[in-house]
């Protein structure tokens, strides 16, 4: 994208008030950033949800004048900032509703078309989360994944510095902009992972780690990947919020168990138990719910109905279907321009009329 039109996504993000669901209100309605600031006020205001204080920022001066100097930042450090727009802004991510308009990039490394795993659990990482990672991730490089984490204490720099030792791609999402690492002490491992792997973040520089910041990092650990690991939590924490956030956008998510007594085992536990994530205790637990495998998939043998009635919506999902092989939800939706929701609603309907079959790890085939 030209540096001018990335200017006016920069003005919109810094608009308070306006978050990544207005925004994105703003741009399908006006059909770009530019136009929004060549709007007529009165026009503005007939978009739904927008404040008086939001407007009038749209209508001021200051907004371009931290647009430019956030400019000036990304050019002089060889930040790659990616709008929706952007050929290199993650597919996963763009089909959660409350993804960040712009995500601001540094590293080497290629999100799509790749398997993602994001690993999160508690700051108070006990030997037992530690061994599990160990073994996890050295078991899951024959899959070449890319492991999505926080680079906060405990599990999450653990699944970062097991990933580098065993050479495979990690990347750090951050509660703050590229111009500093929260913890200072892991500012090594993170220019470790810039050769391997990389950041993300939707923060602009200047800013400080505050508390919501990270709360608003995990919707984007949870919506980069295809699934969720759960290591260690306790009953309340960042770890289930990222859980929660994942079912949120029909991610699936794993819980390591662990021993009732264990106070860093009770939140994955109670996650098992209440259905709201697999059990997994190794990668073949991953494999299967995912439908990771070497071997193709047995096509079921299923009797499909004869001059059955269809819906647009439907003959448009069952179309795409029918050109390929087999299908991932996500990448479904991003080819036919629904929504995950209703994408997994048409072909529930579909399924039901005997004309797609359903594999584990969101995978659906054409009868």
């Amino acid at each position: 994208m030209e540096n001018d039109e990335l200017f006016y996504y920069l003005a919109l993000q810094s608009v308070v008030g306006i978050g990544p669901v207005n925004a994105k209100k703003l741009l399908n309605h006006f059909g770009g950033a530019r136009q929004i600031f060549q709007t007529k006020t009165n026009d503005l205001r007939a978009i739904k949800g927008l404040s008086t204080d939001a407007l009038g920022q749209l209508q001021g001066a200051a907004i371009f004048e931290k647009a430019e100097k956030e400019m000036r930042f990304i050019e002089a450090n060889g930040i790659l900032a990616l709008t929706q727009e952007h050929e290199s802004y993650p597919s996963k991510l763009k089909h959660c509703p409350d993804a960040p308009l712009i995500l601001f990039s540094k590293g080497n490394f290629d999100i799509n078309h790749k398997k993602i795993i994001s690993i999160v659990g508690t700051r108070m990482m006990t030997p037992n989360g530690s061994q599990f990672l160990k073994d996890f991730i050295k078991e899951i490089k024959r899959f070449d994944p890319i492991i999505v984490s926080g680079l906060a204490y405990g599990i999450d720099i653990c699944a970062h510095k097991e990933s580098l030792q065993n050479e495979i791609c990690t990347i750090g999402i951050l509660a703050h902009g590229l111009d500093r690492i929260y913890p200072r002490s892991h500012k090594g491992i993170a220019e470790k992972m810039l050769e391997k792997g990389g950041l993300y973040t939707e923060f602009w520089s200047g800013g400080t780690p505050v508390r919501e910041n990270f709360v608003k990092r995990n919707r984007i650990i949870a919506g980069l990947s295809e699934a969720t690991v759960v290591v260690e939590s306790a009953l309340k924490g960042g770890s289930l919020i990222t859980s929660e956030l994942a079912l949120s956008y029909y991610r699936d998510v794993f819980a390591v168990p662990g021993r009732i007594t264990d106070t860093f085992s009770q939140g994955c536990n109670m996650l098992i138990k209440s259905n709201k994530a697999a059990m997994i205790t190794s990668v073949r637990d991953l494999e299967y719910v995912l439908g990771w495998t070497s071997k193709p998939l047995k096509k079921r043998q299923v009797q499909k109905k004869l001059f059955v009635e269809i819906s647009e919506d439907e003959k448009r999902i069952y179309d795409f279907l029918q050109s390929s092989e087999k299908l991932l939800l996500d990448q479904l939706a991003l080819e036919t321009g629904f929504s995950v929701q209703k994408s997994l609603m048409v072909l529930l309907q579909l399924e039901l009329k005997g004309m797609v079959i359903s594999h584990p790890g969101k995978l659906y085939q054409a009868v």
